[in-house]
C-alpha cells in the first residue's frame, strides 16, 4: 500500500483573475471552459481533466492536497491505514467524484491540520490533448504526478512517519543548512518520493508560518522553455524570487517565481529520478550547486 503520485492541488487565492493571467500567461496552463462548483478556475498541463483548482477565498494557501492510488483496494487499504493511525477518513459522494473528475475518493487531514484527499480512477482525456496558451513543449506528469510541493510543517519528525509510515511515501534525501541563502543552521529539509520523481513532498518545520505552502514546482521537458519562461518574468510576467540554478539533491535546472498569493513557484527541467532497487539516501549541505540566488537590487 503506497500512494503512488502528487496528481492534484487545492488552492485557495484572493484574487482569482489575477491567478488567471499568471497561470495561462506565466507557467502556460489551460483553463478549462467549465467552473467548480465554488467558481474555481480548473487548471490543466497534460492529459488529465484538470491537475489544479483554484479557488475563490482569504487564505493564499494550500486548500487541498490531492493523493492517487493505483486501485481501489489500494484506497481501500489506504483508509484502513489511515484509520488505524488515528486519523479520521470520511469517504466521498457522487457529487464530490464529478467535482474531482474521480471514480471515488476520501477526505483526511495530515498532523498540520492540511486538507488531503485520496482518489482513484482519475478523469484521463487522451481524445483532448492539452494545449498550452504559450509556446512550449509540455509538461513532465504521467505518472511522476503534477509535479511537488514544499510545505511548512509544525513538527517534521512527526509529519515525517505520518507521510512514511501511513501514506507509504519514502525518503529520499536532506539538505541540511543551506548557507548560500542565509538559512538558519536548525533549517532540515527533507525530501520524500513515491514514484520516480525525486521528490513529490518536502517539508521543514517552521514556529508559526505565514502558510502552509512554500513553494510547488512544475517541471518542463526542455531546457528552452525554462529560459522563455525566465524571459517572461523578467518581462513583467511574475517577480523572481531566485534566479536560474541547479539543485544538488535532484539536479534540477530551475528558478523561483513569486505567484500572486505570495508562495513560490519553482520552473524546472532535467531532474535527476528515482530507482527504488538502487536508491540510497544522502545528506547536502547546501541547496544548490551555483545559482538559486536572490535578484540583485
Amino acid at each position: 500500500m503506497a500512494v503512488t503520485q502528487l496528481g492534484y492541488l487545492g488552492i485557495e487565492v484572493q484574487d482569482l483573475d489575477a491567478w488567471r493571467r499568471f497561470a495561462t500567461d506565466t507557467l502556460g496552463l489551460e483553463v478549462r471552459e467549465e467552473k467548480g462548483a465554488d467558481g474555481s478556475l480548473l487548471l490543466r498541463m497534460d492529459e488529465r481533466h484538470h491537475r489544479f483548482f483554484v479557488s475563490p477565498g482569504g487564505r493564499d494557501d494550500v486548500s487541498v492536497l490531492g493523493f492517487e492510488a493505483a486501485s481501489q483496494a489500494e484506497l481501500d487499504a489506504l483508509a484502513a491505514s489511515l484509520e488505524a493511525s488515528g486519523t479520521a477518513v470520511a469517504w466521498g459522494s457522487e457529487a464530490d467524484f464529478e467535482e474531482r473528475r474521480v471514480v471515488n475518493l476520501f477526505r483526511f487531514q495530515d498532523p498540520n491540520g492540511i486538507a488531503c484527499e485520496a482518489y482513484t480512477g482519475p478523469l484521463v482525456q487522451r481524445d483532448q490533448p492539452f494545449r498550452s496558451p504559450r509556446a512550449i513543449e509540455g509538461f513532465t506528469t504521467g505518472d511522476q504526478g503534477l509535479g511537488h510541493v514544499v510545505l511548512f510543517v509544525d513538527d517534521l519528525d512527526q509529519s515525517m512517519r505520518f507521510y512514511m509510515d501511513v501514506l507509504g511515501f519514502r525518503m529520499s534525501d536532506w539538505v541540511r543548512p543551506q548557507p548560500e541563502r542565509s538559512a538558519g543552521s536548525a533549517t532540515n529539509i527533507a525530501f520524500f518520493h513515491c514514484n520516480p520523481r525525486h521528490h513529490s513532498l518536502a517539508m521543514l518545520a517552521v514556529p508559526t508560518p505565514p502558510r502552509r505552502l512554500h513553494h510547488f514546482m512544475l517541471q518542463v521537458q526542455t531546457l528552452d522553455d525554462v529560459g522563455a519562461t525566465y524571459d517572461t518574468c523578467k518581462a513583467g510576467g511574475a517577480p523572481i524570487e531566485l534566479t536560474l540554478g541547479r539543485h544538488t539533491n535532484d539536479e534540477m535546472f530551475s528558478f523561483y517565481m513569486g505567484s500572486p498569493s505570495g508562495f513560490w513557484v519553482e520552473y524546472g527541467y532535467g531532474a535527476r529520478e528515482v530507482d527504488d532497487a538502487t536508491w540510497k539516501v544522502e545528506l547536502h549541505t547546501t541547496g544548490s550547486s551555483w545559482g538559486h540566488k536572490p535578484p540583485a537590487a
